[in-house]
């Protein structure tokens, strides 16, 4: 009897999940609070509003023996998230190397235009993934034929957190070099 109600469940569940985004209201509220938690502070500052404004000549500071730069947070940010965006894609994506694939060496750019790019480069692949997110209907659920097991809805959520993670060290660095408001 268990079994013939696990299995009515488990149809049951993949019935709802299947429906069409447009009939399924739930659905909708999930891929709103999604983009909201992936572009919105929400309860604290946001991650553009965190790098805004930052004072170039700070980016590679690195005060009270902390380990990372304001630049190598931002950099670390920009790479995961490529990564994560090209992994739930592209099935043929290959990831860099772990750790060091995913950090800088250099504690600052090299340039304004290098500091620019990667802004820009964290705003757009964000907007990318939002929109694998929009147009991804009943397989945000499904877990990836590439991977362990990973689905779009999972990749969503471990980028929302890494990315308010490590945000939230730029805020510190930022309060630490004076430069926040």
């Amino acid at each position: 009897i268990l079994s013939k109600f696990a299995a009515d469940l488990i149809f049951h569940l993949n019935e709802l999940i299947m429906k069409k985004e447009e009939s399924n209201p739930a659905h909708q509220v999930l891929i709103e609070n999604l983009k909201d938690l992936l572009k919105k502070g929400n309860a604290h500052a946001s991650a553009d509003d965190t790098l805004k404004d930052v004072d170039f000549h700070l980016l590679g500071k690195k005060p009270h023996n902390l380990p990372y730069s304001i630049w190598q947070l931002a950099e670390h940010i920009r790479l995961t998230q490529w990564d994560l965006l090209e992994f739930s894609r592209d099935q043929h994506h290959q990831s860099p190397e772990w750790p060091e694939g995913y950090w800088p060496k250099e504690a600052a750019p090299s340039s304004e235009e290098e500091w620019n790019e990667c802004l820009k480069k964290i705003e757009s692949d964000r907007d990318s993934f939002i929109g694998l997110l929009e147009n991804a209907g009943e397989n945000l659920y499904i877990p990836f034929k590439h991977g362990t097991g990973q689905s779009l809805l999972k990749e969503a959520l471990v980028l929302a957190d890494h990315n308010s993670y490590h945000t939230g060290e730029i805020l510190v660095l930022r309060r630490l070099l004076d430069d926040w408001k």
